[in-house]
């Protein structure tokens, strides 16, 4: 039983740390609204919103970020497809070298990306690939594929046995099974995967930068470090512009955060 004293001081450092993680995004919120010619500050006396159509003019993040919906949207849609299946197989199938290929599947999670990209380079471009969106999309789908078959098959492997059981009774195939009985209970687990795997390759610098040069195709942390080149000296605009970059994640979050909430919770228990 934690007492009073105890709850008050969980709730004391608790809330020094969210106020440590929240200062810099309010610093860079504040920034962006700070009229122009006024200094930066926490708590500004007047709110301008001309910086962030300032910033979207001269920084042309309205085809970086079209870019970066493109990118993500497809790494999202096959990775989970792909990672659904294979977590699916290696966590309810028993098959030769199942395990083998399981752990020589992970080390796409352990190997960075420092240092794969440099021949990833040399092979996309033997095929013709560099400067397109498959450049973009293939690296980071293998990237998240392997995250998301490791993470579905820890849901599969402790998903109820009763349920599969009685699918398989009633006659349903290994396809029937996985969309229709286990998917259906294990939404919280592939919105979650779904949400870490969007959140990873909207953020990804390395790979648009190695793969890419033309502008067209730069995504929004590429065009954000581009514009940030050239206005290093403006803070308010850098800061919008940051913000703009940011936002699409956010809002992807706070629609999904019930979802995501409650499969990190499941995961954790169920670990």
């Amino acid at each position: 039983m934690i007492s009073r004293s105890e709850r008050s001081l969980n709730y004391v450092i608790l809330s020094l740390f969210a106020l440590f993680a929240l200062y810099p995004l309010l610093s860079i919120l504040t920034g962006a609204l700070a009229p122009a010619g006024t200094s930066p500050g926490l708590l500004p006396t007047e709110i301008s919103f001309d910086n962030f159509a300032e910033a979207w003019e001269l920084g042309r993040f309205g085809q970086y970020l079209r870019t970066s919906v493109v990118v993500s949207s497809s790494v999202v849609v096959l990775a989970t497809l792909m990672s659904v299946m294979a977590g699916y197989a290696f966590g309810t199938m028993r098959f030769r070298g199942s395990s083998m290929l399981f752990y020589l599947l992970l080390l796409g999670i352990m190997v960075p990306t420092e240092a794969l990209v440099v021949p990833l380079f040399f092979d996309l471009r033997e095929l013709g690939l560099t400067n397109t969106y498959w450049a973009l999309i293939l690296p980071q789908t293998a990237q998240s594929v392997a995250f998301g078959t490791f993470w579905m098959r820890a849901y599969f492997m402790t998903s109820s046995r009763a349920l599969v059981e009685a699918a398989r009774v009633d006659g349903a195939s290994h396809w029937r099974t996985l969309w229709s009985v286990l998917l259906p209970v294990g939404r919280p687990a592939m919105v979650t995967m779904i949400v870490l795997i969007f959140m990873w390759t909207w953020n990804e610098f390395l790979i648009p930068l190695v793969m890419v040069t033309d502008e067209n195709l730069r995504t929004a942390p590429l065009g954000l470090a581009f514009f940030q080149g050239q206005y290093t000296a403006d803070v308010r605009l850098l800061a919008a512009g940051a913000a703009i970059v940011a936002v699409p994640v956010v809002i992807v979050y706070l629609f999904l955060q019930r979802h995501f909430i409650r499969g990190m919770l499941e995961g954790s228990t169920r670990g």
